[in-house]
């Protein structure tokens, strides 16, 4: 298995990847496999389409079949870019028990680690996904809150995990906690 950016000439394969984890898992993904089926093979083209702040993964077979795929996207607006969230994570069910999907996050991990200024990655995971659960924690994501009813599937409401990954552990944060605590110390400095 390798693993590597996807671009416009993968979106035949993605699309194919995409409406089999649609099909099989439509609790899993906020689309449908209804409205994907209709999407132009143009639209998923440019959703590949390379860009600063967005990449979409796929991890491939020794054969090259397209066997999971997992997207990351920054933040637009000024005050929220030091974080980004992942994105429509699947791994087929025959590449499961071979470690791809922790491949798959941790290059996404170390792609996002080297984007200037990011210091969160986000995700959602349904509550009941545990095994889900475990691969992120193993990664160091941890649960920071549940959105309680945050999707209705066939008439029964699904619960959702969101969890967060400090990528820059140490100094800004630090820093930041410092001057937070001087400021309800002493008051705001006002010049």
């Amino acid at each position: 298995m390798y693993i590597r950016l996807l671009n416009p000439d993968d979106a035949e394969q993605y699309r194919g990847l995409r409406l089999q984890a649609l099909q099989l898992h439509p609790e899993a993904f906020l689309s449908t496999y209804e409205a994907e089926k209709e999407m132009p093979l143009e639209v998923t083209s440019r959703r590949l389409e390379p860009a600063e702040d967005k990449f979409t993964l796929g991890g491939f077979t020794g054969q090259g079949e397209l066997a999971g795929v997992v997207t990351f996207i920054r933040e637009s607006r000024e005050k929220l870019r030091h974080k980004g969230s992942v994105f429509a994570m699947y791994v087929t069910p025959s590449a499961r028990k071979q470690k791809l999907g922790h491949s798959l996050m941790s290059e996404l991990i170390t792609r996002a680690g080297q984007m200037p200024g990011l210091m969160t990655v986000n995700l959602t995971v349904f509550s009941d996904n545990q095994p889900a659960k475990r691969l992120y924690a193993a990664l160091g994501f941890t649960c920071y809150g549940t959105e309680r009813n945050a999707v209705k599937l066939d008439g029964r409401y699904l619960d959702e995990d969101l969890m967060t990954l400090e990528l820059d552990s140490g100094e800004q944060w630090q820093e930041q906690d410092r001057e937070r605590d001087r400021h309800q110390k002493d008051g705001p400095v006002i010049n």
